[in-house]
């Protein structure tokens, strides 16, 4: 749980990291945050870290929070992980108001978040930090085991 973060202020960086689900397994990238609250809505996004199966293990979900969306606004691309148990690598791209994710060498989400329409958003839910040009990048902790390994980071 919590949310644990690079205490350095970016703007526009790249990410890249390495990380092992358990099966069901929740978690999240928090991109811009400000240093408290829902990383889910605080942040420009949560960019999801999630189960490819999570369905199977835990029960339906929207796209929007499928693995690798930036959640609740825009779903991205599944079926490119690797099976549970094994490494998965993932590179994250911020520049301005977009965001491309890649994961194990395919891009699986490249959106424009200034053109997302917030009245169609999962549960008409407000994402007040959606335009924050600047903040942390941390991790959106779920009490799930999710690992990390080989985490970098660099300013664009």
């Amino acid at each position: 749980g919590g949310t644990p973060y690079w205490n350095t202020e970016l703007s526009d960086f790249q990410a890249r990291l390495e990380f092992k689900l358990p099966p069901g397994g929740n978690n999240g990238l928090a991109v811009r945050y400000p240093g408290t609250g829902n990383t889910a809505y605080e942040c420009m996004t949560e960019l999801q870290i999630l189960d490819d199966n999570y369905e199977k293990v835990r029960g339906k979900i929207d796209p929007r929070q499928a693995h690798g969306s930036a959640y609740g606004m825009v779903a991205a691309a599944r079926g490119y992980q690797h099976p549970i148990g094994e490494w998965n690598f993932e590179e994250v791209t911020v520049k301005g108001s977009n965001i491309k994710v890649e994961v194990n060498g395919t891009v699986i989400l490249d959106t424009d978040l200034s053109k997302v329409d917030m009245e169609n958003v999962m549960a008409h839910s407000k994402h007040p930090g959606k335009d924050r040009t600047n903040g942390f990048f941390g991790f959106a902790g779920h009490s799930d085991p999710v690992q990390f390994k080989n985490v970098f980071i660099k300013k664009l």
